[in-house]
């Protein structure tokens, strides 16, 4: 049965992946993990949740994709049960049905944001009331990426990637080319590993090196004409391990680079996904479609995309 247009019971919640303008690696934290700073972007190629509310206390999941797990291992139940758990009500239920559109262990955040998704939905279905700012300290605990997914936009991203500080932009207008070799996937894990065997010498140490490196971050412009005018690529420490070792990498930044009116050339956080960017979505858009049949020999799948200003949207009838 599908829920009635006036069903406050059923919401549709859309969950935009992510690129990386900027990725440094610094060093490692004292909790183990690496001491990042990024520019992370939200795009509009995204990921839809459709949400029942449920009669009874069961959270299940379904997908239109057969390679995602459905059980207790997936980013969504996880965040579903740990919003449960955090109000204190385990009555509560939901059904979700998941169309995955954002490829799979793409350096896209696509499981981050399906997770972001769940929490910002299910506060709204369940009628919680909780803060953004209560939700992103909440998801934490179960990703570092999902904080920024939960609002999106154009962001500096520290820490794990969990610290955010917005960036004051309103309007974001490039477009770019997205392009990934469907054949692979490329592990976070051994990526970090693999960077830091190779550059871990080169870590920075101390917590005021640390600061430092975030100062000047912060004092950069980040703005679209600045990152066309003023930048002669993109950094991103992770594609300096991953490309020697993944040829889809080079193959396609190779590709990225040779298209008319590109300007921008990189890896998505730790691929295998690569991206050119582009003066606006319609030139991106016009020069994926004069391309398309290159992309096709070369085994590609390609998205012509734009940049966006928020992170997960609601859709429904009662907003």
């Amino acid at each position: 049965m599908v829920p009635s247009k006036a069903n406050k019971d059923f919401l549709i919640a859309e969950a935009h992946a992510k690129i990386n303008l900027h990725l440094e690696i610094l060093g490692i934290r004292n909790d183990g993990f690496h001491e990042l700073a990024m520019v992370m972007q939200s795009i509009n190629l995204s990921d839809q949740l459709k949400m029942i509310k449920s009669g009874d206390n069961n959270i299940t999941l379904r997908s239109n994709n057969n390679e995602i797990s459905n059980g207790e291992d997936n980013l969504i139940i996880k965040a579903a049960k740990l919003l449960r758990n955090k109000v204190g009500n385990t009555q509560l239920g939901v059904e979700i049905k998941l169309e995955k559109n954002i490829p799979i262990g793409a350096g896209l955040a696509g499981g981050s944001t399906d997770a972001a998704a769940t929490l910002v939905g299910l506060n709204k279905l369940w009628r919680l009331n909780l803060k953004t700012e209560e939700l992103e300290n909440l998801s934490k605990e179960i990703g570092s990426d999902i904080p920024f997914c939960i609002s999106g936009g154009r962001q500096i991203c520290f820490g794990r990637g969990e610290i955010l500080e917005k960036l004051k932009f309103d309007q974001f207008k490039l477009g770019l080319i997205l392009v990934k070799d469907p054949s692979i996937q490329v592990s976070t894990p051994i990526a970090y590993k693999t960077y830091k065997e190779q550059y871990g010498d080169s870590y920075l140490e101390d917590d005021r090196d640390f600061e430092n490196k975030r100062s000047m971050i912060r004092s950069n412009d980040w703005s679209d004409q600045s990152l066309l005018n003023n930048r002669k690529e993109i950094q991103n420490d992770l594609q300096k391990s991953v490309r020697p070792i993944t040829p889809e990498v080079e193959k396609s930044l190779n590709i990225l680079s040779r298209l008319p009116h590109s300007r921008l050339v990189s890896m998505s956080g730790s691929g295998p996904s690569c991206f050119a960017l582009f003066q606006n979505y319609d030139q991106a858009n016009k020069v994926l479609k004069e391309h398309v049949n290159e992309f096709e020999r070369a085994g590609l799948s390609a998205w012509a995309c734009s940049m966006m200003s928020n992170g997960v949207q609601l859709r429904n009838e009662f907003t």
